[in-house]
């Protein structure tokens, strides 16, 4: 869409029409909680999370009509708040799952995680109002999101009421289309985590010649899995699968020929036992820690893809800070005759909740390091750090969200980069002797937890104001519902990560419920390794080193691409993360990565009206069955804890492989058919 299409608003600026209301208000927050709640499990399974401003908005328009009336702009509000609880987590489940790993908690703490939340949430609003007009309004930035959640909102129609007209009927179709999605994920899930029905994967472990080759793959049946490879597309979807071949297809053979002893000695298998006469769970558990093993390579690999990220990120951030300087410094304190469509809270305000924050941020730390006897002095150093890390990443979150979108922000690359500095900055004035090994590697979590959950906010606040730059909101009004989302969604993070936990682990396996797959967490185990090592933990660094050498490689690959033009890049974060997990989970990725594709260039040949409406119907589907399946994960975990682990209630069903790969497949024809007929 042209610019000058796009900055034509849909409300007039003269125009007062309904915006901050309280349904509208209790929307939004409960919707921030449900969505925040959703993404917490699909991030913590593949570490990879997806926008819900298009899901929120479809949402959204679908309830409002059971009122009277409703607008386009209480429905952008509404979204506005329900993304930030997305994106919040995204910032959350990236971090302080390390703590847990590392067994600095028993559990996630309601009080600090919350604090956490809300402080990083709500400075990176702060941080990033002054970012509107500079990005948005005068850089006239892409926002791809933003500007993709306004066409679905457009689709509502002004002002509705229940008289449906032709709009209306169109914006009833996406909420039914997201809402059926949502059931057959959810069905799924329940059929396969609660009752036993169907498998959730298949498996084979096998070992050729003599034993010296261990072949090793999986794969998970899960919808959710399809549209998050929908979504995020074949580029993505495939660098995802080919960490995971690297990691298993060929690390664990790799692995086996040259550390065969070594693996077998892990496994508590004697070295001298004849190959030919283990077992299939011996070998099994040979295949399973020579996986263990090639992780590292994924952490290495996240390591120098968190530091390229920044590196690469030097202009970017430079124009980020430099726009966030120049906006800070030409800001209204007063609406004075400003048009309302051009309204930001005003700067004083701005100025003072970020005053305001230093108290809340010193007592996190200072809660962070117990009795340490430098307590003060440490907790004064890292809100300083916090203060002047958070504004510059919340600043390059902000203009990154314009130039790539929030969905594909890279902060995880920022956080990895702020726990290096962090941690060798600490160590240099804590050491590691004593309790400041232990309560170094904490605070610097806390401080991770604090900057990751700002700039995930940070390019979320952009991606919606943006949204609301076209439509003809009210700035100010958008911002206060960020806040909300972000409370909203903070208020009910912990619960949800507690319940995940013990219901499947995260990062680790439950102690509830022991046989369950544990939920990833790949960027939480690194920062856990990065922290803990840097203080004397110690770190392997033979597979760390391999995963370097990765990294070069697809650094080298990358700036080919970029040089000859190709929109196929190699990002570094998207092959660590899929070396990381599991490979199985990476299969079902890369086939809804393959199947939007195949759809996409299906629907070049249509008219663009045609290819929007399949555009926006492949999203719906695809953020449906996360949503569904998501939040069924998150039900079947309440009760797993509620019956002590005893889910599925149904084990060891003869048919159950059989009629899971099945219905795996009908999903794929049923999103097949339903995006190629929209």
């Amino acid at each position: 869409m042209a610019d000058n299409q796009v900055d034509v608003p849909v409300v007039p600026a003269e125009r007062n029409i309904a915006e901050l209301t309280i349904k509208a208000l209790v929307l939004g927050a409960l919707l921030s909680m449900v969505l925040s709640a959703a993404n917490a499990y699909i991030g913590l399974l593949v570490g990879l999370t997806v926008s819900a401003s298009i899901p929120a908005a479809a949402v959204s328009m679908g309830l409002l009509r059971m009122f009277r009336r409703s607008t386009i702009l209480e429905n952008n509000m509404v979204q506005t708040a329900a993304s930030a609880g997305e994106s919040l987590v995204a910032g959350i489940i990236f971090t302080i799952p390390a703590l847990v790993i590392m067994k600095a908690w028993s559990g996630y703490e309601y009080g600090p995680m919350v604090a956490i939340a809300v402080v990083g949430g709500i400075l990176g609003v702060a941080f990033t109002i002054p970012l509107r007009k500079a990005l948005i309004v005068e850089a006239k930035l892409k926002f791809p999101e933003g500007v993709a959640t306004a066409e679905v909102l457009k689709t509502g129609g002004i002002e509705n009421d229940r008289l449906h007209d032709v709009k209306d009927t169109v914006a009833s179709q996406g909420f039914a289309t997201l809402i059926k999605a949502a059931v057959i994920g959810a069905v799924v899930k329940l059929l396969e985590s609660g009752l036993g029905v169907l498998s959730a994967g298949i498996a084979t472990v096998k070992s050729w010649f003599g034993g010296s080759y261990l072949f090793m793959a999986n794969m998970t049946l899960s919808p959710a899995l399809l549209g998050v490879g929908f979504i995020v597309g074949l580029n993505i979807a495939f660098l995802v699968f080919l960490g995971g071949v690297i990691g298993t297809l060929i690390g664990v053979p790799l692995n086996w020929a040259f550390n065969g002893d070594a693996l077998m000695a892990a496994t508590g298998i004697d070295a001298a036992t004849p190959l030919t006469s283990l077992t299939t769970e011996q070998w099994s558990q040979i295949a399973g820690e020579s996986w263990q093993n090639n992780r590292r390579i994924g952490v290495g690999a996240m390591m120098i893809g968190g530091l390229w990220s920044l590196i690469s990120l030097a202009k970017p951030l430079w124009q980020g800070v430099k726009s966030s300087l120049d906006a800070y410094k030409n800001s209204d304190n007063h609406q004075g005759g400003i048009p309302r469509t051009e309204f930001d809270t005003p700067i004083h305000y701005v100025g003072l909740v970020v005053l305001l924050a230093i108290a809340p941020v010193f007592y996190i730390f200072k809660t962070a390091l117990g009795d340490y006897p430098d307590a003060n002095l440490i907790a004064t150093i890292m809100t300083v750090l916090m203060l002047v890390f958070g504004f510059i990443f919340s600043s390059v979150a902000g203009y990154m969200a314009g130039l790539v979108g929030s969905s594909n922000n890279p902060i995880s690359g920022v956080t990895i980069a702020t726990v290096i500095v962090s941690a060798l900055i600490l160590f240099q004035i804590m050491g590691n002797e004593g309790p400041a090994a232990t309560l170094g590697p904490i605070a610097v979590i806390f401080l991770a937890g604090l900057i990751c959950s700002a700039a995930a906010i940070a390019g979320d606040n952009m991606q919606d104001l943006k949204c609301g730059h076209v439509v003809g909101a009210t700035p100010w009004r958008q911002q206060i519902f960020q806040v909300v989302g972000v409370v909203s969604a903070a208020l009910v993070i912990p619960f949800v990560l507690n319940v995940l936990d013990q219901g499947y682990g995260i990062g680790r396996p439950s102690p509830l419920n022991p046989d369950a797959m544990p939920l990833a967490a790949p960027q939480a185990g690194l920062m856990e390794a990065l922290a803990s090592g840097i203080f004397g933990g110690g770190i392997e660094w033979t597979f760390i080193f391999i995963g370097f050498a990765l990294a070069i490689v697809l650094i080298i690959l990358d700036k080919i691409q970029e040089k000859r033009g190709s929109d196929f890049r190699f990002p570094v974060l998207a092959v660590a993360v899929g070396v990381y997990l599991p490979l199985g989970l990476s299969v079902p990725i890369f086939i809804g990565g393959l199947l939007s594709y195949y759809l996409q260039k299906k629907a070049m040949k249509q008219p663009k009206e045609v290819r929007g409406r399949k555009n926006a119907a492949g999203l719906l589907l695809a953020s449906g069955l996360i949503t569904g399946e998501a939040l069924m994960g998150v039900l079947v975990a309440i009760a797993a804890v509620t019956f002590q682990g005893q889910v599925p209630f149904m084990q060891g069903f003869a048919w159950a492989g059989w009629l899971g790969a099945l219905t795996f497949v009908a999903v794929i024809i049923y999103t097949y058919r339903k995006v190629n007929q929209s």
